[in-house]
């Protein structure tokens, strides 16, 4: 039996596929994960409480989870370019009215409220970033770099989080907020431009036979495709899958939303040096990503590597917790500097540690589900993801707000720890001596 064959587009394409990708992932990126390290101007330009905060930075979650599983249908039935195309442009024209309206509309409740609306609406067009940027790579790589692929597309997210970290504190507290949303415009028109260049839809580096496909993917992976979007949302294990994925990236966005407050508020740092050391934890969180991905690839252990850095999580997060109460930092701080740098190191840790995974489940899942509805499969990932990016900071700011900072970190802890069942299974090498997604 011949072997399966490969585009001929793929080998001179696939590189420049995944670099659109982390392009689109980067612009937005940028706007979700950049925004709340602007929380000390969004705070006074419109005057809001922490629970506000919380609220407001939740509402483009909450936009993005609602609205990823449709982009992915949409992905799986239209295909990638026609749904990055739509989205992108629509992420880039809402951006442009935030900012005319963040410098038009004066403060008060009802810029408050329609900058939530906003925010929302915003995370609607996003959401079909990740899903269809997604696709496009697994269609164009084989799954035995996947992971790889995977990770490096997944670098996107803290490398946007480091750019919007750079660039937002500076130009809010400067400038207003009408100048971040701007400026995170004029990005996310550059990523459109890109894919509206560069992205071309491409065959599965399977090949299109059916006798290839089953042998890539084996009998029942073939048969659950054939239906797409219905099977996936069918499939008991891509739901488990996405449930453990978006319950541990809760911690990541509790860092991500509220890490510059904590090294501000709690450990003394300025807005600027708190800014700094997010973007230090986001080029981290880049080269982690990517080692583990690599790492994923040579070994083939998905799952026991995801169970693994459940329990690391919640180790390193504990920590940070326990470093939070007031007896632990009164003696931290009883040392010159021993207080703050102990904060920046913890915080800087558990960023990077409850980023480096994401890859290797997003590869997961594609290889659960199969590039035929890859899409679907990581939209319900997705959804997972970003119903953590609105709950997270909505439930931050109430453990902050009645519990302090201890009970923020150590909740995070918990959350991981919970997450670890939900990555059993057949360990990847099993699945792979059956036929399965290599």
């Amino acid at each position: 039996m011949s072997s399966p064959c490969v585009s001929t587009r793929l080998p001179s394409r696939r590189w420049l596929i995944l670099a659109v990708g982390v392009a689109a992932n980067t612009a937005f990126s940028a706007t979700f994960n950049g925004l709340p390290t602007a929380a000390i101007a969004l705070r006074a330009q419109f005057g809001l409480d922490a629970v506000q905060l919380g609220w407001l930075l939740g509402a483009m979650g909450l936009g993005i989870a609602v609205s990823e599983l449709p982009w992915g249908a949409l992905t799986d039935r239209w295909g990638d370019r026609p749904v990055l195309i739509t989205g992108l442009g629509g992420t880039a024209l809402m951006l442009g009215v935030l900012a005319w309206a963040s410098a038009a509309v004066p403060g008060g409740s009802g810029a408050r409220v329609a900058l939530g609306a906003g925010l929302f609406v915003l995370g609607v067009f996003g959401g079909s970033v990740n899903g269809a940027s997604g696709r496009a790579i697994l269609q164009n790589f084989p799954p035995h770099e996947r992971g790889m692929a995977m990770s490096v597309r997944q670098t996107a997210i803290p490398l946007g989080g480091a750019l919007g970290a750079l660039l937002l504190p500076v130009l809010c507290n400067r400038y207003g907020m009408a100048a971040g949303f701007t400026m995170l415009a004029a990005l996310t028109a550059g990523s459109l431009a890109a894919v509206v260049i560069w992205l071309k839809e491409a065959a599965p580096v399977s090949g299109s036979s059916p006798a290839d496909e089953r042998h890539r993917v084996g009998r029942k992976t073939l048969l659950a495709s054939a239906d797409g979007p219905r099977a996936a949302l069918r499939d008991r294990e891509i739901w488990r899958l996405a449930l453990g994925t978006g319950l541990l990236c809760a911690p990541q966005f509790a860092v991500l939303a509220f890490g510059v407050l904590f090294l501000h508020d709690h450990a003394g740092l300025s807005a600027a040096h708190a800014a700094l050391v997010i973007v230090a934890l986001q080029v981290a969180s880049m080269v982690a990503r990517i080692l583990c991905g690599r790492r994923s690839d040579r070994r083939g252990d998905r799952r026991a590597f995801l169970r693994r850095a459940c329990l690391l999580n919640a180790a390193v997060f504990a920590v940070l917790g326990l470093s939070a109460f007031d007896p632990v930092a009164r003696v931290m701080h009883g040392v010159p500097g021993g207080g703050a740098a102990f904060c920046v190191l913890m915080l800087f840790l558990s960023g990077v540690c409850i980023s480096a995974w994401h890859g290797v489940a997003y590869a997961e899942v594609g290889g659960v589900a199969g590039v035929n509805r890859a899409g679907t499969a990581l939209g319900i990932t997705n959804t997972a993801v970003f119903l953590a990016n609105f709950a997270a900071p909505v439930a931050c700011a109430q453990f902050l707000t009645h519990l302090g900072w201890p009970a923020v970190w150590l909740a995070a802890a918990v959350c991981a720890l919970s997450v670890r069942p939900l990555f059993g299974g057949r360990e990847q090498h099993e699945r792979l001596a059956q036929g399965g997604d290599r």
